[in-house]
């Protein structure tokens, strides 16, 4: 067995530092580290991941804006990609994208997957097709374990 994530350190839209292992202790986590500047993030995977949410109720969705020079996320650029104005599911910030380099992400969107113990089940790179099918699969095995 892996050893379980102790920690993911973010803050919240206003700027509270937030341990999102204490926050969603015992929870099965799907990660969607993004940013706003990804169109396939904006346009694919935050739709996907709130479908997700939807298909797999026992789940928790959290979005991570990884900031990066030049394309830094604010409360008010991140509430604007969503067109009725409301958060689907708790949106953090990832200051100098230290959660994007904790999990080796190969770019944005990049999706982790936690069990309910916090251990890595899976991360997987990128919106489309495949890798939708590959999330959705990963998604229904840990589910049913």
């Amino acid at each position: 067995m892996t050893n379980p994530i102790t920690s993911i350190n973010v803050v919240d839209l206003d700027g509270v530092p937030v341990d999102l292992m204490q926050v969603y202790k015992h929870k099965i986590l799907l990660l969607i580290i993004y940013n706003n500047d990804c169109l396939g993030c904006t346009g694919r995977a935050i739709p996907l991941a709130y479908e997700l949410q939807q298909a797999f109720p026992i789940i928790q969705v959290v979005g991570i804006h990884a900031d990066f020079p030049g394309r830094i996320g604010t409360k008010a650029n991140i509430k604007s990609i969503f067109t009725s104005g409301d958060i689907p599911f708790p949106i953090y910030i990832d200051k100098n994208h230290h959660v994007f380099d904790q999990f080796q992400s190969e770019g944005t969107p990049q999706w982790v997957l936690l069990s309910e113990d916090g251990v890595l089940f899976r991360s997987i790179f990128g919106s489309q097709g495949n890798a939708k099918n590959r999330l959705f699969y990963a998604l229904e095995s840990l589910v049913e374990k």
